[in-house]
């Protein structure tokens, strides 16, 4: 039978989450029940529920959150890598196809038939997902992921979101130690794009626009610090950057970052999706076989890798937790940027 939760939900358009309750379907035999601890605030839960991504077309309400540390609270019977105790996450995703091409190969988030944490419809029965703004989620066993003992679960929970937007690229592009890393921008991604290249080896550095930004970047795992709105320290970083990852999350001007990298070198966006002005300039990416790429989340496998990386290294995000109550108030520091670097909400303040 459902079983009814306290809830922070978007119950219309262009409305902040509010106390309220949604019904939680029961278990199939291959899922599991998550207790939910901790939940980060993503920028884009802001997005989702102001419209700014277009209309919902799956309808309200909207439950946010897909930064999720819990323990488990119930299995299904065909569930086997977990036990009710264990230390959990879950991501972007509850569920998807397992069948095709991309699935196979451990690249759930590029499949048509994903299930998102929220926002998205059950591939298998149509319903509603909710996400990590409650006390409990149902997921499939496949996609829970397991968080490392040595982690703090409140600092571990953007991880899902944050940590591996950021560890997927540097992965996947094979940074290793010697090469030189630009990040673009210091927030809730930028800050974890700091601590994973620095992990790495690489030699880092964090291009801002805001002087003000240069002692935590240190802090934070940066070898240099680049004022990017100086033409002058740009230019004299003219083809050095093996590999820029930049997070800013609006419209903004890459071609000096393209100026930036080495011959064959990349900058990939992962803060930003829509049109970008100016125009970008091919020249260099021909002429010097550059690239502008973007990238998305991980796979389930790849998120865990990541996961079990930070928990071996002591990686966890930089946090401000929050009570349930404050959530309008972190949402409107959000949108200024005023966050060192995530917020995560404590679920046990849950009210209705």
């Amino acid at each position: 039978m459902p079983t009814e939760v306290k809830c922070l939900a978007s119950i219309e358009d262009n409305k902040y989450p509010v106390p309220s309750t949604i019904a939680r379907r029961d278990l199939r035999p291959d899922d599991i029940e998550v207790k939910i601890l901790y939940c980060g605030i993503c920028h884009s839960d802001i997005h989702h529920v102001r419209g700014n991504w277009g209309p919902n077309g799956y309808g309200y309400p909207v439950v946010p959150g897909h930064e999720i540390v819990g323990k488990v609270f119930r299995v299904g019977a065909d569930v086997s890598k977990f036990k009710v105790g264990d230390s959990v996450g879950v991501g972007c995703m509850v569920d998807s196809c397992q069948t095709c091409e991309t699935c196979k190969n451990d690249r759930q988030q590029y499949c048509h038939s994903t299930t998102f944490t929220y926002g998205s419809l059950d591939r298998r029965d149509g319903s509603r997902s909710y996400g990590g703004y409650s006390e409990t989620i149902i997921v499939t066993e496949k996609f829970v992921l397991s968080i490392p003992e040595s982690l703090d679960l409140a600092a571990a929970a953007p991880l899902l979101c944050a940590g591996i937007t950021t560890y997927s690229p540097l992965r996947r592009l094979g940074v290793r130690s010697g090469w030189k890393v630009g990040v673009v921008g210091l927030g809730g991604l930028g800050h974890m794009a700091l601590k994973l290249a620095k992990a790495m080896g690489a030699n880092v550095t964090l291009f801002s626009r805001s002087q003000g930004k240069a002692e935590d970047a240190k802090r934070l795992g940066a070898d240099h610090f680049l004022l990017s709105s100086d033409p002058e320290q740009m230019d004299a970083v003219a083809g050095q950057f093996d590999l820029i990852i930049d997070t800013v999350p609006y419209n903004h001007d890459v071609n000096p970052y393209v100026t930036a990298l080495v011959p064959e070198g990349s900058v990939v966006l992962v803060g930003y999706a829509g049109p970008l002005e100016p125009t970008v300039n091919s020249t260099p990416l021909v002429l010097r076989s550059q690239n502008l790429a973007g990238s998305l989340i991980g796979g389930v496998k790849q998120t865990q890798e990541m996961l079990d990386f930070c928990g071996q290294r002591g990686i966890a995000s930089d946090i401000e937790v929050i009570n349930a109550q404050d959530l309008h108030y972190a949402y409107e520091r959000l949108r200024k940027g005023d966050v060192k670097y995530r917020f995560v909400i404590d679920i046990a303040t849950l009210q209705v």
